[in-house]
């Protein structure tokens, strides 16, 4: 008899476990193509956003020493008008302090090229912007680190996956706009967004060549 109740609650606590670890499993999991289609295909207006400029400002304003910087919490979104825009965040992890994607993201990478190649995305170029929590190194070390991940996610989109280099713009935020400004450390200020950012330029059609001009008639000889 005791046995039996020792086999019962050894059970029960299997059975715990593995609903335990299926809940962990469920909680890390790849989102689905669907998933990042539904977030990423109600596009509505391009954001005004010069972006090489914004490159410039992101690292001009993590490089400066102002004495009266508000901090991490008070600090301004140097991007506002990004939030306008249909976003996917991703949680995908890099190896400490670098661009290298770590195995356990490359389902994730995977996920947001088949979204890009849906239909009703095709029409549009992304954003890949990269952000970085706030820590013991400078802003303008994690500004260029947030840029370099950026790079690595578009590069392995266009080289892995073939998606047009046209349709996808890189760019990293690192501190200088968290996604949550309430916790600057919090690891969700470290997530990468996808967002959808403008139409894909419609190329001109191509002009057919002028007709050339008749060759002008020689005056007949006199005789």
């Amino acid at each position: 008899m005791r046995a039996s109740r020792l086999f019962i609650a050894g059970t029960a606590v299997a059975l715990g476990l593995a609903l335990l670890a299926g809940t962990a499993v469920a909680q890390t999991a790849a989102p689905t193509r669907d998933d990042i289609v539904g977030k990423l295909n109600h596009f509505e207006e391009a954001a005004e956003v010069d972006l090489p400029a914004l490159k410039q400002q992101v690292m001009e304003r993590a490089k400066a020493r102002i004495k009266n910087d508000p901090g991490p919490v008070n600090r301004p979104p140097i991007a506002p008008d990004l939030a306008k825009l249909p976003a996917f965040n991703a949680q995908i992890q890099f190896d400490a302090d670098t661009p290298i994607i770590q195995p356990a993201s490359y389902q994730t990478v995977g996920r947001i090229a088949d979204a890009l190649v849906h239909s009703s995305l095709l029409p549009y170029t992304f954003l890949i912007v990269g952000h970085v929590e706030s820590n013991s190194k400078t802003r303008e070390a994690n500004a260029i680190l947030s840029q370099r991940r950026a790079d690595a996610i578009r590069d392995v989109l266009v080289n892995t996956f073939k998606i047009s280099t046209k349709r996808l713009h890189p760019i990293g935020l690192g501190e200088e706009q968290f996604l949550d400004r309430a916790k600057p450390t919090s690891a969700v200020n470290g997530q990468l967004q996808i967002l959808t950012y403008a139409k894909v330029p419609e190329e001109a059609p191509a002009h057919p060549a002028a007709a050339s001009a008749p060759a002008a008639k020689k005056p007949a000889k006199k005789r």
